[in-house]
């Protein structure tokens, strides 16, 4: 059986003549509050607030920011400015090996010597000879 697969699936309909819902619900709500205005202010003040609505209106119908809506880009603004900004980091652990190899804090790291494990576990003994190794690898390759 042939089944056909949806093509085009995050573009939306074309509803009203070549706009989609919600394109003409901005439109529409600009227009709305452009009509409120007119009636209910001044001209001038009509004029000085209709301006921005209508731009803001067609802004969100019509401008996209980075291949994204417009109304998606004034959300990340306002999460921007609404939330904290203050990022502290704090350090976790003292290093890599925290339990069987501690390091003091003014001792010169070296690579390559081997600490053996405090414990019968063959596989930590295992990963840090491999550890050890990569950093070795690493280290003589930055020499190049």
């Amino acid at each position: 059986m042939r089944f056909e697969v949806p093509q085009f699936i995050e573009v939306e309909d074309k509803i009203f003549g070549p706009l989609t819902w919600r394109q003409f619900v901005y439109i529409g709500g600009g227009v709305g509050i452009g009509v409120v205005l007119f009636f209910l202010t001044p001209f001038f003040m009509f004029v000085l607030l209709g301006m921005p609505v209508a731009g803001l209106s067609f802004a969100l119908a019509f401008y996209p920011v980075n291949n994204r809506p417009f109304a998606v880009f004034l959300e990340s603004v306002f999460r921007y400015f609404r939330g904290s900004r203050l990022y502290l980091w704090q350090k976790k652990g003292t290093g890599i090996y925290s339990g069987a190899y501690t390091q003091q804090a003014d001792a010169p790291v070296q690579l390559g010597a081997y600490v053996p494990p405090t414990g019968n576990g063959h596989l930590s003994s295992l990963s840090r000879k491999l550890e050890l190794e990569a950093m070795q690898r690493d280290e003589g390759a930055s020499d190049i």
